[in-house]
């Protein structure tokens, strides 16, 4: 059987966390990230990597990208030679800002790895190549399955994905500062342990959230989307968070969390009062002098998409 010599591969930014879930809920969202692998003569540069779009010059073009990490991680993982291979980025999804933009390099460096290697691994082999890449599941998992998805660790340790149906009458608005925030500096800023009433209150917090998303109940959803376990310690790292949360909940959101690791804030209003949300966010971060781009997003129900 002849293998494709190049294919590209479409993959979602996500949100992660969306309050109580942190650490195993996530969502696609509709913006993505285009990578197309093409295979180069065996005699060629290991990589040769362009790309294009929102802040195009700062990925790196060498072997440390990590779409071409997690390429190579996969034909290592076969025991075949890694490919000499061009990669072209185009960018759709803001570095570093808490929409999964990492894991749509990890999900598709596996994905075009598997396309061209004539895809002998199934997609739970893929999911689960991701998530050790990775560290945890919540970007990766939907970023590959699109939807909203619920992670858990089965007897064995292998994961256990569940689909969490997401209400049609439910917008998610992104708000898309023009800061960054590290992962890895809002993870530092969380304590080593959390007391029983924090672990039973994010418990059932995100019981009443994964009900809410289902049903679109308000009252649900308006309770559910609180969390003591991460929300808390990182809204400080983030300038104007109660202003705009205040403002967005105002205007008529159920509630307002941070996404991901930060610093963009994803509100979930009623689709009505989506725009009026949308608005209202902009201007209260305005008055805290901070420019952020704002959008009404779909949830990606297809989530990453190869062509050939």
């Amino acid at each position: 059987m002849s293998h494709p010599t190049s294919v590209a591969i479409a993959v979602p930014a996500t949100t992660a966390n969306i309050g109580p879930g942190f650490d195993c809920l996530g969502a696609a969202l509709s913006l993505h990230n285009s990578f197309t692998f093409s295979q180069l003569d065996s005699s060629s540069e290991t990589v040769v990597i362009t790309a294009t779009g929102t802040e195009a010059a700062r990925v790196s073009t060498d072997t440390s990208n990590l779409a071409y990490q997690a390429f190579a991680r996969l034909y290592q993982q076969l025991g075949q030679p890694v490919p000499s291979v061009k990669i072209d980025i185009q960018l759709g999804v803001p570095l570093a800002r808490g929409l999964g933009s990492s894991a749509t390099a990890i999900a598709a460096g596996i994905m075009g790895a598997n396309s061209l290697a004539g895809s002998p691994l199934s997609l739970e082999a893929v999911v689960k190549l991701a998530v050790e890449i990775e560290g945890h599941p919540d970007n990766v998992v939907p970023a590959l399955m699109g939807g909203c998805r619920l992670a858990a660790t089965g007897v064995n340790g292998e994961w256990q994905i569940c689909e969490i149906p997401w209400h049609p009458s439910i917008a998610a608005i992104a708000a898309i500062p023009n800061f960054e925030l590290s992962t890895t500096e809002a993870r530092r800023v969380l304590p080593a342990s959390y007391s029983r009433a924090d672990a039973i209150f994010n418990a059932a917090h995100l019981g009443l959230l994964l009900r809410g998303l289902e049903t679109g109940n308000a009252d649900w959803l308006q309770a559910a989307l609180h969390d003591r376990i991460h929300q808390p310690y990182r809204q400080t790292l983030i300038p104007g968070y109660e202003a705009v949360q205040q403002a967005a909940i105002a205007a008529g959101a159920y509630g307002l969390v941070i996404s991901g690791a930060g610093p963009t804030l994803l509100a979930l209003a009623e689709v009505t009062q989506a725009d009026p949300v949308r608005a209202a966010i902009a201007t209260a971060w305005k008055h805290h002098n901070i420019d952020a781009i704002v959008q009404v997003l779909q949830i990606d129900r297809q989530g990453a998409i190869a062509q050939f």
